[in-house]
């Protein structure tokens, strides 16, 4: 938690304004406290079959699962965290609840983004889920006592790449939408990006790139052009803050560091820091 110790300040200014059951001492199980009376609730992204989705299998069902302050704590901002996993798997463990725990900690409500990976979900699956989710949130933010424009969005490693093109590829929503979620914006106010995986579309010497090498056995390089954010960054980029390490051996920070200049020459709000530390810092 080293560097997200770093942003209980900065976030809000880059904002710009279930349960196992226990033994008993006696031997005999204690009964399981429903999530919920834990302030631990999940929600499906989608009320039917999730959008490009072939069935109702679990790894084919997005979620956001709620961490609520305490009682008393709450300061009205949200993140949805984003994990890592190279968009085949979800590193939840180290990414996704440790994460969600030290924000709500601090007065924030945090969602774990559970979006979909793997052979059922290339490319742009995983961003069709990053965008609902700020929409969801958007639209219940009442519900989940929060300002709606004080939404942010953090992503790690490959959850960091689909947190910056969440907000680079974000739009108003669809006014005339019958799904009211989808009227709303899929914009995040702010967005924090952990060691992303932000290089990861580019096309190397063999005319692949590293996403294919993970998730495909080949792809079409003019098909993934669209999802490198460096490409697409501009003014209207949400404030960002940016962690990553110079020891990273899956993720160079080179590719950081010229997106990080990308947004300066935009004039977007943005903070960098590279620490001495390998893939994987939380």
């Amino acid at each position: 938690m080293r560097m997200l110790k770093a942003l209980t300040l900065h976030l809000f200014l880059l904002s710009v304004n279930a349960a196992h059951a226990l033994p008993s001492r006696s031997g005999t199980a204690a009964t399981p406290v429903p999530a919920v009376q834990l302030g631990i609730e999940t929600y499906r992204l989608w009320d039917g079959r999730a959008s490009e989705a072939s069935s109702d299998s679990e790894e084919e069902v997005p979620t956001l699962t709620l961490f609520k302050p305490h009682i008393g704590t709450a300061v009205g901002s949200a993140v949805i965290i984003a994990p890592g996993g190279a968009y085949v798997s979800l590193a939840t463990k180290l990414e996704g609840r440790p994460v969600a725990d030290w924000f709500a900690s601090r007065g924030v409500t945090a969602f774990v983004l559970s979006y979909r990976v793997g052979a059922k979900a290339h490319l742009p699956t995983p961003l069709l889920d990053g965008a609902r989710a700020v929409r969801y949130v958007r639209a219940n933010a009442q519900r989940f006592g929060i300002n709606p424009e004080r939404i942010g969005m953090v992503g790690f490693s490959a959850g960091g790449h689909l947190a910056a093109t969440t907000a680079v590829e974000a739009n108003a929503g669809d006014l005339a939408s019958a799904d009211p979620v989808e009227r709303n914006s899929s914009k995040p106010n702010f967005v924090v990006l952990a060691y992303p995986w932000l290089e990861g579309m580019a096309i190397g010497a063999d005319g692949q790139s590293s996403y294919c090498k993970f998730v495909r056995t080949s792809c079409v390089p003019k098909d993934y052009a669209r999802y490198r954010p460096i490409e697409q960054v501009g003014a209207g980029f949400p404030p960002t803050f940016i962690y990553h390490t110079t020891t990273d051996n899956l993720v160079p920070a080179d590719g950081i560091i010229r997106f990080y200049q990308k947004l300066v020459a935009a004039k977007v709000p943005v903070e960098m820091h590279i620490l001495v530390v390998s893939h994987g810092v939380v």
